[in-house]
């Protein structure tokens, strides 16, 4: 890691650098990069580098496009799949019409959320340790047309492959099965060798893991990566998908943090351990419920009262809300409980006061990661600002619930779709305002950005499912 331009430049001479890739986040979460031969690099070049903002996605009007990419010098990590050497550094943007870091772009707005925790003055450091489950595919193929909409996912381990004849080897029948693949040896477990690769190249530029298993649906996996501060979590994040999906292709397949790929098996979720801690301090740990504070409570009830709010940068597409139906391990009811997984908010069985944290889980992976954690983190410091009751603790199997039973308790749900989201969202936008970390302009871009690319496409388009049930009307 270094702390200025000077070492970099140092660190790409020591390991013989031959180019460096600038990256940075765009509103979806999509990473973009732009490269530079070491000999075109200088340390005024890590001052800002320029490039076209008008090309990225709901960015820049043509009119004004010209932005600068401001490199963050303790970011650097060795590309570990180019075949020359290559530098990454992340960046954030520059708006150089109005002369301060860019509201659009996702980072900025992250370091204005902790800029904001700071100057309320109820801590100092917020840590994330975000859980991104993803699917490793043997290849999809997709078709959009106006008389066709058609996908096809394949995997050696779907069930669907019991009767297949397996190219260049036989069918061993060893597969986990729709909800059976949740801690299964080899050859049940077919992707072992795979994940380690993963986990070795994830050390290689820096990243500490820890559990890595293969996860309840067919082909799904899990690599627990350490917990960070919001902006050290967000960028893991980054680098977790790049190197899961890079490994993937290199293995000849292919990788997706889709929330839900597969119908009738588990999804995609990245649930969100979460604290705030001051002075040295984790403020979460306590006498109260579970050994949490009122601080942490308050906190959870900030997050649960805006969960239908919060979701539209948590559950941040169209299939994100597949993923949330009843007994698929993905909550929907918006309540807290110790040690269910079928609430909302989990508080985990820990040893120690440092340990403590609630464990958010309904947001997925397809959320830009900057924007999740930080409108988590604003719902949570309105809810300890405004000391947010969550109310009780909900101990009971919620999956086994009623919809009668959820209404008579008077329990919130979390949208039953992206459009319903993002309209909480809008309704309940002040919470994201506070300290300027989400702007009007920011809000308004990104809600005619969902709505243009996701919602009114996927809602005009006809399903295979529909007609099943109503062609013959």
């Amino acid at each position: 890691m270094a702390k200025n331009a000077a070492e970099v430049i140092a660190f790409a001479k020591a390991n013989k650098i031959l180019f460096y890739d600038f990256r940075f986040t765009d509103i979806k979460g999509a990473w973009h990069h732009v490269s530079y031969h070491v000999d075109s690099v200088s340390e005024d070049t890590l001052k800002g580098l320029p490039f076209d903002g008008s090309s990225i996605p709901a960015w820049q009007p043509i009119d004004k496009s010209d932005m600068q990419l401001i490199p963050d010098p303790t970011t650097i990590f060795l590309d570990p799949f180019t075949a020359d050497p290559t530098l990454v550094v992340f960046c954030d943007v520059w708006d150089i019409y109005k002369n301060q870091p860019y509201e659009k772009c996702p980072r900025s707005i992250a370091k204005k959320a902790v800029q904001y925790l700071q100057s309320s003055g109820i801590g100092d450091t917020v840590y994330f340790g975000p859980e991104n489950e993803f699917f490793i595919f043997d290849g999809l193929k997709v078709r959009d047309a106006i008389n066709i909409q058609y996908y096809e996912l394949d995997s050696s381990e779907g069930i669907w492959n019991s009767h297949t004849d397996m190219p260049g080897s036989i069918n061993t029948g060893h597969r986990p099965g729709t909800k059976g693949g949740y801690f299964p040896v080899a050859p049940v477990d077919s992707q072992v060798d795979l994940r380690a690769d993963i986990v070795k190249t994830l050390h290689k530029i820096g990243m500490e893991t820890f559990v890595v298993h293969h996860e309840v649906a067919q082909g799904q996996g899990e690599i627990g990566v350490k917990f960070g501060t919001l902006i050290e979590a967000a960028d893991n994040v980054q680098k977790l998908k790049y190197v899961v999906k890079n490994v993937a292709h290199k293995w000849g397949k292919t990788a997706t943090f889709m929330p839900k790929p597969l119908y009738g098996d588990n999804g995609n979720g990245m649930h969100c351990h979460q604290s705030i801690w001051k002075d040295g301090k984790n403020l979460f740990a306590g006498n109260g419920y579970q050994g949490l504070s009122d601080t942490a409570l308050h906190y959870t009830g900030g997050v649960l009262k805006h969960g239908k709010t919060v979701a539209a940068w948590t559950n941040a597409s169209t299939n994100s809300y597949k993923r949330l139906l009843p007994g698929f391990e993905a909550p929907a009811i918006l309540a807290y409980s110790a040690q269910n997984r079928s609430a909302c908010a989990r508080i985990p069985f820990v040893n120690g006061e440092k340990a403590k944290r609630v464990e958010f889980r309904f947001p997925d992976s397809s959320a830009n990661p900057y924007l999740a954690f930080s409108a988590m983190l604003m719902a949570g410091l309105d809810g300890i600002q405004n000391k947010i009751d969550p109310g009780p603790p909900r101990e009971e199997d919620l999956f086994e619930l009623t919809l009668d039973e959820i209404r008579e308790k008077g329990i919130q749900q979390m949208p039953h779709t992206l459009r319903e989201a993002v309209e909480h969202m809008l309704a309940g936008k002040e919470i994201f305002k506070k300290g300027n970390v989400f702007t009007e302009e920011f809000i308004q871009t990104y809600k005619a950005y969902k709505f243009e690319t996701e919602i009114w496409p996927w809602e005009g388009r006809p399903h295979p499912f529909e007609f099943l049930t109503t062609y013959s009307c």
